[in-house]
């Protein structure tokens, strides 16, 4: 089932953020590409993660279409099958955004929306595969 929420933030400039974020007492956790311009950065504070990630990226790697006109706000449920629980998900009526796929060499991400709209990325680790 799921767990270790967390709340993802889509930006135009996501340096300026993670500053905002650094100044609030967070500490960077994850971020990649690990050299260069970051398009996603992970901060946390005590247990709780604030991701980062670029409007160019969520569309690009993701085929997501962010509104920072609405609400730029996504929760992450980390999962051990993302591919079973949007298949529930999207059986229950929930609708789809992005469907399953890999990211990077060891993630499977999909996204439904809540019944507000509001996207919900289910995340799950898979074994890291040759770089």
């Amino acid at each position: 089932m799921f767990r270790n929420p967390q709340i993802n933030i889509y930006s135009h400039d996501i340096l300026r953020l993670v500053t905002f974020y650094e100044r609030l007492g967070f500490r960077e956790t994850f971020r990649t590409p690990r050299e260069g311009s970051p398009i996603h950065v992970e901060l946390t504070l005590d247990q709780f993660i604030v991701g980062i990630a670029t409007v160019d990226s969520a569309i690009a790697d993701h085929g997501l279409s962010p509104n920072l006109s609405g609400r730029p706000v996504e929760i992450v449920f980390w999962t051990d099958d993302s591919d079973r629980d949007y298949a529930r998900l999207t059986a229950e009526g929930a609708p789809s955004l992005s469907p399953p796929h890999d990211f990077l060499s060891d993630l499977r991400l999909a996204w439904v929306a809540d019944p507000d709209g509001n996207p919900i990325q289910l995340a799950q680790h898979r074994k890291r595969g040759p770089e």
